[in-house]
């Protein structure tokens, strides 16, 4: 079965309600990377199969390269 990263999308009702675990802060949704990004948290929460991996140690932490891209 191919999978392809880009098909993987997450409800944007979902989005609104969804905070980091750690701050309560809000997340970006990274569809290139399939990720849920925490700023405050330096974490990027994987989403596989359209679920996200609310779990910090699941998530892996961001580069000061990635935290200074500008957000979309």
């Amino acid at each position: 079965m191919r999978r392809d990263k880009s098909a993987v999308t997450v409800d944007p009702k979902l989005l609104e309600l969804l905070v980091c675990p750690l701050t309560k802060g809000a997340l970006r949704w990274d569809a290139a990377n399939n990720e849920l990004i925490s700023r405050l948290a330096r974490l990027a929460y994987p989403v596989r199969d359209g679920i996200p991996v609310m779990l910090p140690s699941e998530a892996r932490e961001l580069s000061d390269d990635e935290l200074a891209k500008p957000t979309n």
